[in-house]
């Protein structure tokens, strides 16, 4: 039972994640260089994070505090990304007119909403990883699930929250270098307080050990819809619009038909 949900969750975290690398990043090699060294920049804030509540003993103890430093390093360190991604760009243009034959694309350069979705994407692969692995490894077994009164529902729960995570950091990427690009503070500063917004509702889940499914609803439902949000926003930053998700509705159909 324990190793059914552990391949279970495991399959929630990383499966859309996987899918989003497989058919849009994989052939690629600028766009996976972009993706790993996008996830050292979050291994670095975590980090700097973890320096800093090492150094801060009389607030070891307060979790809150830590949420609320990990995020804010995590967004300096996108920050610091985007200012080495852009600084780069030519040079990378210039290593991608040069191997053309290797499937790199050179308007992934000129297009930066690429580079900021597959940046985006590798923050948040890194977070999901790190959000679930410990709890994956309790989850193999042995033993049984909510045998001691703990709740059934935390273990999907934390799969269902890290694949949230994973999502938000990529449409966060997108919105977060358009704003930097457009000079557009505020959208800037609305990232930051969604992800806080995110990290604080994470927190809801350690009010209850007992077996009650109402206290994780409370954070996964604010969660998905922050999600939807973040999503409907990077859409529209990318350039989305109705009138485009129909036309690409209509000759997705159109392919299948004609097929």
């Amino acid at each position: 039972m324990t190793v059914m949900e552990f391949f279970g969750c495991t399959f929630i975290t990383f499966g859309p994640p996987f899918a989003l690398f497989l058919f849009t990043i994989a052939r690629d090699p600028m766009r996976v260089i972009v993706l790993m060294a996008s996830g050292f920049f979050w291994l670095c804030a975590l980090l700097m994070s973890s320096i800093v509540w090492f150094a801060m003993v009389p607030l070891r103890d307060h979790l809150a505090f830590g949420v609320v430093c990990s995020v804010l390093l995590q967004e300096i360190f996108r920050f610091l990304f985007y200012k080495i991604l852009r600084k780069a760009n030519d040079g990378l243009l210039a290593v991608s007119q040069q191997t053309t034959e290797q499937h790199v694309t050179p308007k992934d350069f000129s297009n930066r909403h690429i580079m900021a979705y597959v940046s985006g994407l590798g923050f948040g692969v890194i977070a999901g990883t790190f959000s679930i692995v410990n709890v994956l490894a309790d989850m193999s077994g042995p033993g049984t699930i909510g045998i001691e009164g703990d709740s059934k529902y935390f273990f999907l729960t934390s799969a269902c929250l890290s694949l949230c995570i994973i999502l938000l950091h990529m449409c966060w990427g997108v919105i977060f270098f358009s704003a930097l690009d457009k000079k557009q503070w505020i959208r800037v500063g609305m990232v930051v307080t969604a992800h806080m917004l995110f990290a604080c509702l994470s927190l809801v889940n350690q009010a209850s050990s007992s077996d009650n499914s109402e206290v994780y609803l409370g954070s996964l439902i604010p969660s998905y819809l922050l999600l939807f949000g973040s999503g409907v926003a990077a859409f529209l930053t990318a350039g989305g619009s109705l009138v485009n998700l129909k036309a690409a509705l209509i000759c997705r159909r159109g392919r299948y038909e004609i097929e």
